[in-house]
C-alpha cells in the first residue's frame, strides 16, 4: 500500500472515531517535510503561499551580494530599494498566514533556489567587465522578478476565487511592486546599461 493511500486512511479513521469530519486548514502532512496532500484549492493556496515565502527569503539573503558587485550607481540603488521592498513582502506572508490559520512552515522553493544559484556563478565570476557584469545582474534579477510575478499572480488568482478579501488585498499590492522592479530593470537595461555592455564588444 502506497503512503499516501496509508495517510488518507488514517485521516479517515481519525474522523469515523471523532464522530465528525472537521474541516481543517492545515493540509494534510506527509513525511521527510515533503509537499503536503493536495486535495483543494485551498490546499494548493496554502503550498503556493509557502513556496514564494521560501523564494522571499532566499531573495532576502541574495540581494545584498547582487547589490555589492554592481557597478551602476542606479542599479545598486534599485537592488538595495528593492530588498526594503522584499523584507515587506516576507512580513506581509507572514501575515497571510495568520489570516488563513496556518504556519509557513514548507519544503524549500528549489526553483528560486536555482535562479540565486545561476547568479552566484556569475558574481563569482572575476575576469568580467562591470558593465558586462551589470547587464548579467539585471538578466538574473529579472529572472527572478518574473518568477515571483508569475507566483504572485497565481495566487492572487486563488485569493479572489476563494473570496479571501484581506488576503488578496495583501497579495496584490506585493505583485504591483513586482512588475515596478522588473520595469526599474527594463529601464536600466534599456536606457544605457546593455548599451556600455555592447559598447565593449564594439571597442
Amino acid at each position: 500500500m502506497c503512503y499516501v493511500q496509508r495517510v488518507r486512511e488514517i485521516h479517515f479513521v481519525g474522523e469515523f472515531v471523532t464522530g465528525s469530519r472537521a474541516i481543517s486548514n492545515q493540509p494534510t502532512p506527509l513525511r521527510n517535510g515533503t509537499m503536503a496532500a493536495l486535495n483543494t484549492l485551498h490546499d494548493l493556496l496554502i503550498h503556493q503561499l509557502r513556496d514564494i515565502y521560501s523564494a522571499e527569503k532566499q531573495i532576502v539573503k541574495a540581494l545584498p551580494k547582487m547589490a555589492k558587485r554592481a557597478n551602476s550607481d542606479e542599479l545598486q540603488a534599485a537592488l538595495t530599494s528593492h530588498l526594503d521592498e522584499t523584507e515587506e513582502h516576507v512580513e506581509r506572508l507572514e501575515q497571510a498566514f495568520e489570516l488563513l490559520g496556518v504556519n509557513s512552515r514548507g519544503p524549500k522553493c528549489k526553483g528560486m533556489e536555482g535562479l540565486i544559484e545561476e547568479g552566484k556563478e556569475l558574481l563569482e565570476e572575476e575576469d568580467v567587465e562591470p558593465n558586462v557584469l551589470d547587464a548579467g545582474i539585471i538578466a538574473a534579477s529579472q529572472r527572478i522578478e518574473h518568477y515571483e510575478i508569475a507566483a504572485y499572480g497565481t495566487v492572487c488568482e486563488y485569493a479572489r476565487r476563494m473570496g479571501h478579501d484581506d488576503l488578496l488585498t495583501l497579495l496584490e499590492l506585493t505583485l504591483r511592486e513586482e512588475k515596478t522592479a522588473d520595469a526599474t530593470l527594463t529601464t536600466l537595461a534599456e536606457t544605457g546599461i546593455n548599451a556600455m555592455a555592447g559598447a565593449e564588444m564594439d571597442g
